[in-house]
């Protein structure tokens, strides 16, 4: 009878601790192609916790999050729940935190990096902390912290006195120029 009730027990929390993880990247992959969200979503770590009372999962070890053409790898993942227990926030961290997702079918993969990955439910806002470096097609920008509105595309990057923002971007292969005799 024990073993039943543990099962049963373990297997609500397995089901409960699944739609999070879910609940969390599916709201996370809004802003991404539209094939993301019906793909499977995979999640690996060496340990995950999730606290009912609280509504915080903790993903820690070698975290790896996959769906469709996101993917977050890091050395932990918090995500916190709000009272409706809908995402609040997801914060990732490690050595250096890493995602990329296509966003748009005409462009190639948006990467980035940074010691700490925070993102907003409520505003949409991706805010890379610690070596902050995002890049796709050619550009890039590069920062202490940057932050990124997934609803108007905007970023703000902020440097320091000894680390400067860096913005990358490469020239247009659509433009031609008058050449001296034209």
């Amino acid at each position: 009878m024990r073993q039943a009730l543990n099962s049963k027990y373990h297997f609500t929390f397995l089901k409960q601790f699944t739609c999070i993880a879910v609940a969390a990247f599916v709201s996370g992959s809004s802003f991404a192609l539209p094939s993301d969200r019906n793909q499977q979503l995979s999640l690996v770590a060496d340990r995950a916790t999730y606290n009912d009372r609280t509504g915080i999962t903790t993903y820690t070890g070698n975290v790896v999050i996959e769906q469709g053409t996101m993917k977050l790898q890091a050395d932990s993942i918090i995500a916190t729940l709000n009272s409706k227990k809908e995402i609040q926030t997801i914060t990732a961290k490690g050595q250096l935190a890493k995602f990329q997702q296509q966003i748009d079918t005409n462009k190639g993969l948006a990467r980035g990096e940074a010691q700490q990955i925070v993102y907003n439910a409520d505003t949409g806002i991706l805010t890379l902390s610690g070596k902050a470096y995002l890049y796709q097609n050619g550009s890039s920008i590069r920062g202490d912290s940057l932050k990124y509105s997934m609803n108007k595309g905007d970023v703000e990057a902020q440097g320091s006195s000894t680390n400067r923002v860096q913005i990358i971007i490469p020239p247009s292969s659509s433009k031609s120029f008058p050449g001296a005799r034209d």
